[in-house]
Order: structure tokens, then C-alpha cells, then sequence
């Protein structure tokens, strides 16, 4: 890893004593005023204040009343008086003394008892927050759940959390068809094979259950069956177990969730899993917290904040498609699932598993660093394993058919479809949700826009009139600027056209959309058209027929650096859905882009990454060098840039104006996106590249330039990202 994995993060000592009380947080006392009985032994309790600003980023001394002598216990929740004002907070440490030179302010209340805050978590919290130039506060505030006194009351008075035998509340929620019943274990009395056919897979097994800690990445082969990668990430966790330690398995979103913790019910005992998601609502998610707390459960499975729940003894920590966007927090820091589970390992040693079905270019660097294996098929093992592909835009095809190029469902996609259907559920991606996302003039082919805003035009369904995506404003009556032409024809088709246009071309099968907020989890085998957008494909138990990939030149051709790494992992993803060629699957891609492509053909995640990685080394970009973008007024940027090159020089480019337009934030089509901009006119934004041998000085700096800012006034304030996959 590069120097930057572990970041040091001091606590701050209280203020001076020559500092206004009212920047301490507590207001001195008088010589003859009377406090409250004070606690008997360590009567100091240093607090962490929850506050978003980040000058007050540091602890704070309060005395300890002796009521509340024995709940005031490091972890716990808190209520302070701060600034005229009662805050939430968490008790640090209890000290004997405090550094202030006069009497304290005393706690007001303790809000909980139970140390949710554990000394592990602090270490996290405090090193993912120095990484990211954030806040503890803003850290904590996505690791630890919000309470639930009602679950409280039965941790503390030592009953079990379990609300219902786990492998009954397995069975009856409703799981991928075709998945074996949770509760029935399955024995594992050998290495199991799937592991065992990839290369250093049975050895990394071994290591785990030796209570060792190995780093690996994997690149899984299959999406489905005994092979699929839900059962390799259970029997890794299996092998764990069986030493004695926990894990921790992160997945991007519910879908993922449902097939990876059926997995596990299957190969460790169901009560062993706590499951930790803000999708079940607060009291299950403070549940399974508490449970893991407590050791009760020893597994914690979920989505992003789940990285940081409190395992006992934690052994591995497991996260699946690093490259997915739905990893990133869309709040400050905005920090990454993969970053904060590689601090994690390394702050407790413990093994890490990255598994894919694709090779991101950070995992590759950790490949090519030596600090990961890589855990990969060989040869023989893909071809046996993965569908055939064919690329239309190839010579080859491109003589068969000429129209190919050009046409969105060439001959060989729909000969693909129709035999497929005669075998089971064909699977069709395509880039963008809706009917007609995007319009455009009949005459001069310019795009549409709406005369209010300036928003895009769009159709929401075929007899629908044109409207603005971002107003919502109706455009019955519009004309072109350019040439003053009236008619429009659409520039991109959507989910919902497709799937109606596929209707028309296979009557009498059925067509099923899964996109937007109507994403399907999983589908029979019985022969159906799924029309999908990228990220948005259910899966099939026996795998789909076939496979459409359509859209694949609109997916490289978005403005990002990471359109050609996030368009071939779309593809492998869904790839993998696809039964093997032995068994009839194929995949049809339609791309003219023939690096990309060719990875798909060759089904050779790993060079793909590897070229990937190579250029951005040669161009010194991410993930070469770590980026912070610094967004906000123009002066308020220039004051922070100019005052952060005086500690440490960078390569900066900007500030250059930010687009406040939703059509601006570059996440991938049918995906929210993962930026939050800055609002107001006249933002603009500095990018600065930063390289690892200079991270950990250079975001200390961003850190302290945001509390003088803030404590100071002497500019407004600025948003700073680091590492955001959206900036360039």
C-alpha cells in the first residue's frame, strides 16, 4: 500500500486555559460558586462534541457529576452544555485531571449507557476522517446507528437481540429463486472446489482457517450456481469462523445483501449473522449492531456503513464490487467502503478479501504493489466456465453484416434473443432508464432544450408529451434555437422503449424492466426478455440463455475518466449472469471500442486493469496519485489553494467554473450520483494532484486550513473531496 493507509490522528488536548470560554465549549466558574458532588475518581470526561464544523473538531473537558459516576463510562452517548446550547456527544476518556485551569462545566446528561463507541471504532473513525480531510463527527455519525432505547433496555439487562429464529426470518423472506433454504447447513468437510480451481484459492482458505491474515483479490468467474460468488465470499467466511474470528462482507446494495447473507445461512450458523443496512429501518439495523456489540452475532454482512460495525476479534474483512458507485458515502467525507475496510485490516491485522467479477485499477495497484494475491481463474477454467462472446462491431461480423455498426439490435443480437428464448430468460442491458431520456431537433440533430431552464427534453412514455428533465416544465410548443426547426426524434432510447420494441419483435413472450425504482431482484427460468439498465440486472438461478449488451458506445462515450474501467465492469457483471458456452450461453456486444471489448472477448479483466492502471501511471492520474478537488466560491477557493501551497506545493489545475446543472454530475446512466455540489452562482473548483508520498502531510494541512477558516472567518467556506470518481 502506498504510504497513505494509515493516517495518524491525535486527539486534540482541551484549549488553554487563556482561551474565551466560549471556544472551550464550557463557561469558567467563579471562585465561590458551588458545583455539583463531583465523581470520586477520574472526575474529567474529555468529550467529542457532534458539530459539523470543523474547528471544533477535537475534544473537550467536562467535569463528571457523581450521580452519573458510573454510566459515564468511555463510548457512551452524552448530552453536553456548548455555547448556549445542549449538544450530543461521546465520552472519550475519563481523566483524572483536565488541562483548563479552572472549574468545568458538568455533564448534563448520559443518553445511554451502552459504550458505542468502542476504542477499535475510535481508531477507525479517527484514521478515515484524517484520510479524507473530514471530521471525526461526521465519520461517527454514519458508523454508529441511531439508538433505539427499546433495544437498549434488553442489551443492557443481558437477553438475547435475536428477534426470531434468524434461519425461519432466512426462509420466509423472499429470496432468489432457487436458493437452497437458509437454515439447512451445509457440512463443508473439504476444500471446496470452486475455490480450489482457482489459483492460490485453496492456499488463501488454508490461511484464513490458520488464523492467519492474508490480502487477495479475486476475480470471480461466475454469477450464479455453487460457483457463484456469494458461495465463494461464505465459504471464505466459513473458513474464518472455523478459526475462532469474525468478518465483516460488504455489498453495494439489497440485491447483492439478500444473495450474500442466504449464502452464509447456508455454511455457518444463521444466528452467527448480523445484518446491517439503513434499507431495514433503524430498529433492525440498531439490532444487529448491538448484537455484534455484544458477541452475540460474530458476521456482520450489509452495505456501506456496515464497514465500520463492531466484530469481536475480527478476522476478515470482505468487500464485493469495489467498483461500484453506490461504495461512496454521499456525505461528508464521502469516503470509500474499500479504503476504510483496507485501514480496518490493517489496523487490526486482519485478512481482507476484494472480490469482482471485473479488477478495478486500485485493486490492481494493490496487485502490482505486492500487497495483495491475486486469486484468479486459470485458462482452462474461464473457457469452461463463461458464455462465448461476440462483438458486432468486429470484421468479422461487420462482413456478415454490414448495417451492424450502426443498427442498435444487429442480426446476431436478435438471433442471439430469439434462440435464446427457446432455452430460458434472455437478459438485455441497456444504458439509460425511461422511454426517451434524451431528444433531439429532426432537422439539425442538435439537443433539445427546454426554454425555461435549459434542462434536456424527454418522453416519459409513447403517448406522452415532451418535458424538461430538470423542471418538469411541459415543451408542446418548442422549436429549435439553431435552425428553428419543430420536430423532434429521440437521441437515445430508454429501458421502456426497448423493452416495447422487443414486445412488438417476439409476440407472445414476456417482457420484464427492471430500472429506476422498479428493480427486480431475481427472475424465474421460465424463457422471458429482461430488459435491464447497467447495474440493474436480477438474477437468473441457472443463469440466462443469452445475453444482450446494447448502448455499450453510449457508455464509453460519457465524459469521465472511468467511463471505459465502469463500462467494462457493467459488462463482466452482467456477463456472468450467462450460462457457460457448453451449455448455449452467449453474450452479444455492441461497442466499437476494441480495448474494451476485446477484455470482454477474451474475458481478461485483469489486462484490462492492468493497461488501465499503466496509463494513468504515465499520465500521473488516479488512482497513480490521490485527487482533491476543492469547490466553492472563487475567492473563498483561491485564499484555501494559495494558503495550502505555503505547507505543501501540488500540482493544481483551476479553479474553472462548476456546472450547477443536475446533467452535470457525471454518475453512471440509471445510477444516482455520488457528488453533492456546491450550491450558489459563480462556484468553481481546483483540482490537485496529489501524490501518496505526500498524502498524509498534505490532507493533515487540508484539515487544519479548514479549521482556521472556520474558527476565523477569514473566508467562506469550501467543499474538499478527496479521491471523488466524478472530478475528472
Amino acid at each position: 500500500m502506498g504510504d497513505d493507509l494509515l493516517l495518524p490522528f491525535a486527539v486534540a488536548p482541551a484549549p488553554p486555559a487563556h482561551q474565551p470560554s466560549l471556544l472551550q465549549g464550557f463557561p469558567s466558574r467563579t471562585a465561590g460558586s458551588a458545583g455539583p458532588q463531583l465523581a470520586a475518581t477520574n472526575p474529567v470526561a474529555r468529550v467529542l462534541v457532534e458539530s459539523p464544523l470543523p474547528h471544533l473538531d477535537r475534544p473537550f473537558d467536562y467535569s463528571v457529576p457523581a450521580e452519573i459516576d458510573q454510566d459515564a463510562l468511555p463510548g457512551v452517548r452524552v448530552k453536553v452544555r456548548f455555547s448556549g446550547q445542549e449538544l450530543g456527544g461521546y465520552i472519550l476518556e475519563r481523566l483524572e485531571t483536565a488541562a483548563a485551569g479552572h472549574a468545568l462545566s458538568p455533564l448534563r446528561k448520559v443518553v445511554s449507557p451502552v459504550p458505542v463507541l468502542t476504542p477499535g471504532l475510535l481508531k477507525l473513525a479517527s484514521s478515515v476522517a484524517a484520510r479524507y480531510a473530514g471530521t471525526l463527527s461526521d465519520v461517527l455519525r454514519t458508523a454508529i446507528p441511531p439508538r433505539v432505547a427499546k433495544l437498549e433496555k434488553a442489551y443492557l439487562a443481558g437477553e438475547s437481540l435475536l428477534e426470531a429464529p434468524v434461519a425461519g426470518r432466512l426462509q420466509e423472506r423472499e429470496s432468489p429463486v432457487g436458493q437452497r433454504p437458509a437454515g439447512e447447513l451445509k457440512e463443508r468437510t473439504e476444500m471446496p472446489s470452486a475455490w480450489a480451481s482457482y489459483s492460490n484459492g485453496a492456499a488463501y482458505l488454508q490461511h484464513l482457517a490458520a488464523a492467519g491474515a492474508p490480502k487477495a483479490v479475486l476475480t470471480a468467474v461466475q454469477g450464479f450456481g455453487e460457483a457463484g460468488w456469494p458461495e465463494l465470499v461464505a465459504s471464505a467466511v466459513a473458513a474464518v469462523r472455523s478459526s475462532g474470528r469474525g468478518a465483516v462482507v460488504i455489498v453495494p446494495d439489497y440485491r447483492d445483501l439478500e444473495r450474500v447473507e442466504a449464502a452464509l445461512g447456508a455454511v455457518i450458523p444463521p444466528s452467527d449473522i448480523a445484518r446491517l443496512t439503513a434499507d431495514d429501518g433503524q430498529s433492525a439495523r440498531y439490532r444487529g449492531y448491538l448484537r455484534l456489540l455484544s458477541g452475540e452475532a460474530k458476521v456482520a454482512v450489509g452495505t456501506r456503513s456496515a464497514a465500520y460495525a463492531p466484530v469481536r476479534d475480527l478476522g476478515l474483512v470482505v468487500c464485493w464490487d469495489d467498483g461500484d458507485d453506490l461504495h461512496i458515502d454521499q456525505r461528508a467525507p464521502y469516503a470509500h467502503t474499500r479504503e476504510i475496510l483496507l485501514l480496518r485490516a490493517e489496523q487490526e491485522s486482519a485478512a481482507c478479501l476484494m472480490a469482482a467479477h471485473s479488477r478495478s485499477t486500485e485493486l490492481q495497484r494493490l496487485v502490482e504493489t505486492g500487497w495483495a494475491v491475486p486469486v484468479q481463474a486459470p485458462r482452462p477454467m474461464v473457457r469452461a466456465s463463461t458464455p462465448r462472446i461476440i462483438n458486432t462491431a468486429d470484421s468479422f461480423e461487420q462482413e456478415r453484416d454490414p448495417l451492424a455498426r450502426i443498427a442498435r439490435l444487429p442480426g446476431t443480437a436478435w438471433k442471439a434473443a430469439k434462440e435464446g428464448l427457446e432455452r430460458g430468460p434472455v437478459l438485455v442491458q441497456v444504458a439509460r432508464a425511461g422511454y426517451a431520456p434524451s431528444l433531439v431537433c429532426e432537422d439539425c440533430r442538435e439537443p433539445a432544450r427546454c426554454n425555461h431552464c435549459q434542462g434536456p427534453l424527454a418522453i416519459a412514455g409513447a403517448s406522452s408529451a415532451p418535458q424538461c428533465r430538470w423542471c418538469s416544465t411541459p415543451a408542446p410548443d418548442w422549436r429549435c434555437r439553431t435552425c428553428g426547426g419543430s420536430k423532434l426524434r429521440r437521441g437515445s432510447t430508454g429501458v421502456l422503449r426497448t423493452a416495447e420494441e422487443l414486445g412488438r419483435a417476439f409476440p407472445g413472450k414476456p417482457v420484464v424492466t427492471s430500472s429506476g425504482d422498479q428493480v427486480k431482484a431475481a427472475i424465474p427460468d421460465a424463457p422471458a426478455l429482461v430488459v435491464a439498465t447497467v447495474g440493474a440486472e436480477p438474477f437468473a438461478p441457472h443463469g440466462y440463455a443469452a445475453a444482450l449488451l446494447l448502448d455499450g458506445n453510449s457508455l464509453l462515450r460519457r465524459e469521465n475518466l472511468r467511463a471505459g474501467e465502469d463500462t467494462v465492469r457493467r459488462w463482466f457483471n452482467a456477463a456472468a449472469l450467462v450460462r457457460p458456452a457448453r451449455e448455449g450461453g452467449l453474450v452479444v456486444v455492441t461497442a466499437d471500442d476494441t480495448m474494451a471489448a476485446g477484455a470482454l472477448v477474451r474475458w481478461d479483466p485483469a489486462g484490462y486493469a492492468a493497461r488501465e492502471l499503466s496509463l494513468r501511471q504515465e499520465l500521473q492520474l488516479p488512482p497513480a496519485v490521490r485527487i482533491a478537488s476543492v469547490t466553492g466560491k472563487r475567492a473563498d477557493v483561491v485564499h484555501f489553494t494559495e494558503s495550502l501551497a505555503q505547507s505543501v506545493q501540488l500540482r493544481a489545475i483551476g479553479p474553472a467554473p462548476v456546472s450547477l446543472a443536475p446533467a452535470s454530475r457525471s454518475a453512471a446512466p440509471g445510477r444516482p450520483s455520488t457528488g453533492k455540489p456546491v450550491d450558489g452562482e459563480g462556484a468553481v473548483r481546483t483540482l490537485l494532484f496529489v501524490p501518496y508520498s505526500q498524502a498524509s502531510e498534505a490532507t493533515k494541512v487540508m484539515r487544519s486550513l479548514k479549521a482556521a477558516n472556520s474558527a476565523k472567518r477569514t473566508s467562506g467556506p469550501v467543499q474538499v473531496r478527496l479521491d471523488g470518481v466524478d472530478v475528472l
